[in-house]
């Protein structure tokens, strides 16, 4: 089978099909014809498992030492199972200190916000943790960074176009030749940093495709 046949058959997309397989968690055969990816019955249980533990809330880690056979599947729970407690006993604090705010009729900027933080740190200190929901705050896209990468490379090659033709057009007194190759070359030297620095920021975005995946 094919990717979008998995995909259909399984109900997980194709990103995060591809991020299993970066994660080590699915390794389907290559074919030797056209080096496409083969997936076959027993790539399509393994994503209905990870499926299954993802929409339970199992770690990535967790999933992978019960394929690996280091853990059973009772022990992937029981381990999962102390975290999900956990998790509980933190949003019963958090749903109890909503519960008291229900209770204030000011408006927002009329809140001690600094009494009811230090109210949250005296409880993080005996163990809850609050969600930290200010870290998703800051979206990331795509957009910027490859408007900004075209816009330099645009610029780069439109000044090491114009010194070529100064070199071809040859005029009087003009500048020594290898004083033009350095000019030439610095463009082409930062266009080429600018195309990296965006390559490797993609592959961080990308790296991200595990919040997405969680949803599984």
């Amino acid at each position: 089978m094919k990717i979008n046949e998995v995909e259909a058959l399984v109900g997980i997309t194709r990103k995060n099909i591809r991020f299993y397989e970066s994660e080590g968690l699915l390794s389907p055969r290559r074919n030797s014809e056209n080096g496409y990816r083969d997936y076959g019955e027993a790539e399509v249980e393994a994503l209905r498992r990870i499926k299954l533990l993802r929409k339970l809330g199992v770690p990535l880690e967790e999933i992978r030492q019960m394929q690996s056979g280091a853990h059973t599947v009772g022990d992937g729970m029981r381990r999962h199972l102390v975290s999900l407690e956990r998790e509980r006993g933190n949003l019963d604090q958090a749903i109890r200190l909503c519960g008291r705010l229900t209770d204030r009729q000011e408006r927002l900027c009329d809140l001690d916000a600094e009494a009811v933080l230090a109210e949250m740190d005296t409880l993080e200190q005996t163990g809850t943790t609050f969600q930290n929901k200010q870290k998703r705050d800051v979206r990331i896209r795509y957009v910027a960074p490859v408007v900004i990468t075209v816009g330099m490379t645009l610029l780069m090659m439109g000044l090491t176009g114009l010194l070529f033709w100064s070199i071809y057009a040859g005029t009087n007194g003009s500048p020594p030749a290898l004083m033009l190759a350095v000019l030439a070359l610095l463009p082409l030297v930062v266009t080429g940093g600018v195309v990296l620095a965006l390559i490797q920021r993609i592959r961080e975005i990308g790296r991200g495709e595990e919040d997405d995946a969680k949803n599984y």
